[in-house]
């Protein structure tokens, strides 16, 4: 069986940094795009940002220049660093992940989620 455990958040104050982190553990065998995802109250979940296997990267418009995405393959393990937060940014954060286990096909796997809050 396969899970994600994140990791990071809390509170920050506008302009601070918080760093994500998202573990897969289990049966897995092989995994391929990760990223993060979020969902503030009353609003869809959207995407923040992705990685694949080999690190090229995609962030949502609002973040880019802000957060970076990065991984550890080695540890199955994504990781988002958030600099110059926003009151905006404030949302549960989600990471996703691609995972083909052992016994199964590729599926896409989600965390529980780590609230996120910005404000002073």
């Amino acid at each position: 069986q396969v899970q994600l455990v994140e990791s990071g958040g809390g509170l920050a104050q506008p302009g601070g940094s918080l760093r994500l982190s998202c573990a897969a553990s289990g049966s897995i065998f092989v995994i391929n795009n990760m990223g993060w995802y979020r969902q503030a109250p009353g609003k869809q979940r959207e995407m923040v940002a992705n990685i694949r296997s080999a690190g090229e990267t995609n962030y949502r418009d609002s973040v880019k220049g802000r957060f970076t995405i990065s991984r550890d393959n080695a540890k199955n393990t994504v990781y988002l660093q958030m600099n110059a937060l926003k009151p905006e940014d404030t949302a549960v954060y989600y990471c996703s992940a691609d995972i083909y286990s052992d016994d199964g096909p590729l599926r896409l796997y989600w965390g529980q989620g780590t609230q996120v809050t910005v404000s002073s």
